[in-house]
This record gives C-alpha cells, structure tokens and sequence, in this order.
C-alpha cells in the first residue's frame, strides 16, 4: 500500500489531531528538499511512524500466543504443519536455527519503527511551531506522539529480547549503540519517553469514545503504557515497582486523563464503531483501506476455512479465513476432561455460568453479532434455500467442531475417537474457534470497519487489581474485576459468579491469571502474563515442562546476528 495515500486516507477522517484544523488543501508535489510547507506536512510525517506501528501487529499477536497455553496451531488433514514451525513455539523448542520468521520481523519491525521515531522527533525539533501555525500546545503534542510510540516498539523488544541495542537518534550514530546494553537502561528510557507522553500528549476531553484523536497518543494511553511496564517491573529489571503502576492506574481510573469507562457490552470495544467505545484508550484506526488485524496472522485466521459460509463475507477485503488459530484443549480423545492448571481456556470460561461470551458467535444483521466462540455444527441456508453446514476443506466432511484435538472427520458428536491429543492429530474439527472483531456479512456498513484496540481501561483495571491482591488487599481486587466482570452475566448470576465481598468466588493468584486470560483471550499477552506469573516454563496439554528459564526471551536469530556482529546471543541459545 501506498505509504502516503495511506496517511492522506488517515488524516482526511480528522482523526489525529483533534484541535488542528485540518480543511482539505492538495498539495501534489513538494520539493525533498524543502518539504515543510504547510501545516499538513508536519502533521503527515508526524504520524508516518503509526502506519508503521499497525502494521506490525502481525509479528506481535502469534509470538506471544503461540507460544503460551491458550492458543493453538495443530496439524489438520495435512495443513498447517509448517515443518513443525508451530510445534516448536508451543514446546518452547525454538532456537536460532529454527527459522521462526515471526522472530526476525518482530526484531526488523520494532526497530524499524523506532528509526522512524526518531527520524520524526529530531525532525520536529528542527521546527518552528509558530511558522506553521501550530499553538505550542498543539505542537507538544505532536512531538509527544513519537516518544509514545516509541516506548510502545522498545517494550516490546524488552518484554520479547530483553537485551537490545540503545537506539535514540537518526542523525547522530554516536547516541546510538550497536551492542545491546543492559535492560535497565532500555526500561529508563521507556519510562522517560513515557513519563514525557504523559506531560506533552492531550487528554481526552469527553465521552463518545476518542473521537478526533482516534489513532493518536494520548496522556492515557501513555500512562496505561507506564502500568503495563511497571507490572512486569520484577520481570524486566527485578524491582518491584507495584507502587508507581497503582499511581498511574488510579489515575486514570479516576479520570485524570480524561472521561473513561469499562463498556456495558463486552464486544463494544471491538466492534465496527469501536471509535465511539469509551472503554478504549488507544487504537489503530481500520477501514476497508487499512485493515491488518483482519489479516491472518491477526484475526482472519481464528475461524474454520470455510466460515465464509456461514457468515457470508466472501466479498470481504480481509480475503479468505482459513483455521490457524483455536483453543487449547478441553478433553481428550475419549471425552474426559484434562485435569492441567494452565490451558483449558474453554474450560475455563466454562466455569462461571451465563457468560454472554459462550454463545455460538452469529451475525444478527445491522453491524450487530451475538456470541464470541465458534463450534459445533455450523448451519447456514444454500442459494436453493436449504439448510447446508460447513464443511472441511479438501475432505469434504461436515464439521462439528470440538473442544478437543484428534480425528473425527464425520464421527457422530456422541463418540470419540480415542488416540493421542497432540499438536499433529488434529483434522478441521480439532478447537474451538473465536471472534474477536466481527466478520460481518457482505454488504453490511461494518464490514471490516473495526480499529485495532492496543489499549483498553480493563487492562488498567486489572493491572491495579493484580497489585492490590499481590499485596494482601483481595477485597479491592475482587471489587475491581468485578466492575469489569458484570457485563459477561445475568445479574441474577452475580452471587454466583462475582469475586467477594460482592460475590461467592474467592480471588488468589491463581485465579487472577486465569481471569487475565478470560479478559484478554487472544490478544496477543498471555506469555507476558505467564511469565510475571511464574508459569510460562510448566506444562500444558501437549507441552512438557521447560528445563530453564531461558525461554523467558526469545533467541536472535541468524540473520540479525549475522548483519550485526556486536549483538551476543541471548543465555541459552547457541549462537
């Protein structure tokens, strides 16, 4: 795609800066060497390095899913065994010569996005706001959208490498390291970039969602980046820095940074108007022109081959579905149910009856859809009028989709199998699937509509809630969750379902991870969250238990290495 037709279509909407006026002007060629003319040309290369940033998801979601206990890529009838590329992230197998591209292009991306960062802040320190037109207030928050965005690429890299190179500015190498350097500065300068965000950025000003400054930083979305990175604190750094996560939390709790609240529907925040969802603090914006969650290393590939079927979305610009992504495992090939801590994510939303959640994902017309999982048999009606069901791709066989991962081709949904559940004997009906942004049929308004949500006030939420338990306080925590917690059950369910004081279900850590994971299915956390847990090295179905810790971090893989001699491995991987 077009880079600048990109950010023209991006801007024309007004969404990136929401105080500036930004009334239609063609410019259709301005000299390289005198580029800033106008107003509009700071703005576009200001905010080159979010196209950058949205695009990069794809790398982002299967390196931190994959490689956790929820999320699985099982052999089916012969696809997806990839060399064994996905056996191997789920065993935790991986290593430099592995040839895992996902590992390369997450390392290539973020660094990417950060040169690009700093190109744009060393760029608008050249400028002078008043030439353009800008108020200074407006122009801080220009240069606070990249030391943002910025922080947003490094903890990543921190989080997935932990041992990177410092890389801080375009022109001046000298600034620059080509060795990686210890975590602790990288973790500094985040929270410097971060702590700067909060002071520059805009807050939101009022309710309706983010409005004119969807798609750009706000003092919100970089103070939820500072609690996302003072509660791995202990991980990164090994410093308990619960204090200053709970500071930011409250303070966006509070509405410091402006009007925010958790939505009453649980798929508000990824639903076509997602723009208008006060429960998102910050988003990529998509459309039928920019739309790379919906692509399959995203959220096009978590439905069965043939979903268009029954959804009829074949005319959908997010091309085919196709089975890449499904749940962990419930039961095994004789029906009984596995009795591991970690997985059993179906099962685990199981627990807690009523849940809106576990209805069977269908579009209900209008840009409306009911349900998030899919399984079973899938029904939809043929052009002659009759009543058909998906079927498998290649085989033919009508689908019944299990929680289970074996052989069941056409087998009755009463029997099983029997046999080994593992990762490479599993058929199209091995998984239950999920719809996280909807798949709308064709013709419907909000057909691929949906921004891409990189942060939402539960995790806030949550975040403060996971202090206040680590230190003794489960009353609060409880009443935390469960301010999020209401809107997925009847109220006549809450004494039930509810965590105490305001329910029955007692809160510890346990059931706290198992709670991020409800919250957050499949949105590209839950290794971070097993490893601040303590249980990214236990087992889970059809993973054994690591040997080490070393797998905390992912490898550098050959040709970063090579194109770098002063990089070192990662402890643990040959090099």
């Amino acid at each position: 795609m077009n880079t600048i037709k990109y950010i023209l279509a991006f801007l024309s909407g007004s969404v990136l800066i929401g105080c500036t006026n930004l009334d239609e002007t063609v410019y259709d060629s301005v000299a390289s060497e005198n580029y800033y003319n106008t107003k509009m040309d700071v703005i576009r290369v200001a905010f080159r390095p979010f196209e950058h940033g949205y695009h990069s998801i794809e790398q982002y979601i299967p390196l931190n899913e994959l490689t956790a206990d929820q999320l699985i890529t099982p052999t089916r009838d012969g696809w997806w065994d990839d060399n064994g590329i996905w056996r191997i992230m789920h065993d935790h197998n991986y290593d430099v010569e592995q040839g895992i591209d996902k590992l390369k292009y997450e390392w290539d991306e973020c660094f990417q996005g950060i040169g690009q960062c700093n190109y744009t802040i060393e760029e608008l320190d050249k400028l002078s706001p008043e030439k353009f037109g800008f108020t200074q207030a407006e122009f801080n928050n220009l240069r606070g959208q990249n030391r943002a965005l910025r922080a947003w690429y490094y903890l990543r890299l921190l989080d997935e490498y932990r041992n990177i190179p410092y890389t801080v500015s375009y022109n001046d190498q000298s600034k620059n390291t080509k060795s990686q350097v210890d975590p602790k500065r990288i973790f500094e300068l985040i929270e410097s970039d971060l702590k700067a965000g909060v002071d520059l950025l805009e807050s939101k000003s009022e309710t309706g969602g983010n409005l004119s400054k969807q798609g750009q930083m706000t003092k919100a979305a970089a103070a939820a980046l500072l609690v996302r990175l003072y509660l791995n604190a202990e991980v990164y750094i090994g410093e308990n820095r619960r204090s200053e996560c709970e500071k930011y939390a409250e303070n966006i709790i509070n509405g410091e940074y402006g009007p925010y609240e958790v939505a009453s529907r649980w798929d508000a925040p990824f639903d076509w108007n997602n723009e208008t969802c006060d429960e998102v603090i910050f988003a990529f914006p998509g459309s039928t022109q920019t739309h790379w969650h919906l692509n399959g290393d995203a959220y096009w590939w978590t439905v069965p081959a043939n979903f268009s079927d029954y959804v009829n979305d074949k005319k959908s610009v997010a091309g085919s579905h196709n089975a890449k992504y499904a749940a962990s495992p419930s039961y095994d090939n004789d029906g009984n149910l596995f009795n591991y801590e970690l997985g059993m994510p179906i099962q685990k939303f199981r627990k807690y009856p009523g849940d809106v959640r576990m209805k069977l994902y269908r579009n209900l017309g209008n840009s409306q859809r009911e349900g998030f999982f899919v399984y079973g048999y899938l029904p939809y009606q043929g052009s002659d009028g009759k009543t058909k069901y998906v079927t498998a791709p290649t085989l033919g066989y009508r689908l019944y989709i299990r929680d289970a991962v074996g052989q069941f081709k056409d087998m009755d949904p009463t029997r099983w199998p029997g046999g080994a559940s593992k990762m490479e004997n599993g058929d199209h009906n091995s998984g239950w699937h999920f719809v996280k942004y909807p798949m709308y049929e064709d013709g419907d308004p909000g057909q691929d509509q949906s921004d891409f949500v990189v942060l939402r006030l539960p995790e806030v939420i949550y975040s403060l809630a996971e202090c206040k338990l680590r230190d003794g306080d489960a009353e609060t925590a409880g009443k935390l969750l469960n301010s999020v917690r209401k809107r997925y059950y009847p109220e006549t369910n809450w004494q039930e379902v509810l965590y105490a004081p305001e329910g029955n279900v007692m809160l510890d850590l346990k059931e706290m991870l198992d709670e991020w994971g409800r919250e957050f299915f499949a949105e590209g956390r839950r290794r971070t969250d097993l490893i601040r847990f303590g249980k990214f090295h236990d087992r889970w179905w059809d993973k054994d238990p690591d040997p080490d810790n070393h797998t905390e971090i992912f490898p550098i893989v050959r040709d970063i290495l090579g194109a770098n001699k002063e990089l070192k491995q990662n402890p643990g991987y040959n090099d």
